[in-house]
């Protein structure tokens, strides 16, 4: 199981657009987040109703756009700096500037999102579950943090829980494959389990 949220985690760095991409200025960040939470609304809407998978991963990837303008040009660069110490395995240096990005961005989910993964790759389940709460308390729809969140209930034996956040994941995000064979995969243990 290690060995799966560790790939989750890099997984997760792969997958995720890079921060400098966002070469928009702050005043034209803060005019567009009246219109993000439009557009993230519009999004989640059809991301609910796709049934073709690969169709549904671009609506993905358009949300995660989404969630990386929500921070500004210093959170840009204190995310870009931490995700790049994070592949050096500096993850003290990495959780330093996530730490100011939380602060200076509290609202900010891909900070919080970032620096749960980072205690991910650390084994710090306790503080990366904390993150991911943070992250789901501002963004409820944020389905990158309810699977890392379902993987680490997973992993510390709450399949209880585990089973509830993939359902609720599924909800927001139908076509998510990784997703249902983890719920697939948990109702196969739970049934195991009363034989």
């Amino acid at each position: 199981m290690r060995r799966f949220l560790v790939s989750l985690c890099f997984l997760a760095t792969l997958l995720a657009p890079p921060y400098a991409a966002a070469q928009t200025n702050e005043a034209s960040r803060s005019s567009a987040q009246g219109d993000g939470a439009e557009r993230l609304d519009e999004l989640f809407a059809e991301l609910r109703q796709e049934r073709n998978e690969v169709a549904a991963r671009r609506i993905a990837g358009r949300i995660r756009q989404e969630w990386q303008r929500s921070g500004g040009e210093t959170a840009d660069l204190l995310l870009q700096w931490a995700q790049k110490a994070a592949s050096e395995q500096k993850f003290h240096v990495a959780l330093d500037l996530l730490d100011q990005a939380v602060v200076l961005y509290p609202d900010y989910v891909e900070s919080w999102n970032s620096r749960a993964l980072v205690h991910l790759m650390m084994n710090d389940f306790d503080r990366a579950m904390s993150d991911l709460s943070r992250v789901l308390a501002v963004e409820p729809r944020h389905f990158g943090a309810m699977s890392g969140l379902a993987g680490i209930l997973r992993v510390t034996g709450n399949t209880d829980r585990a089973i509830e956040l993939y359902r609720r994941m599924l909800e927001i995000y139908p076509m998510q494959r990784s997703a249902q064979r983890a719920l697939l995969d948990l109702a196969d243990e739970k049934t195991d389990e009363r034989l």
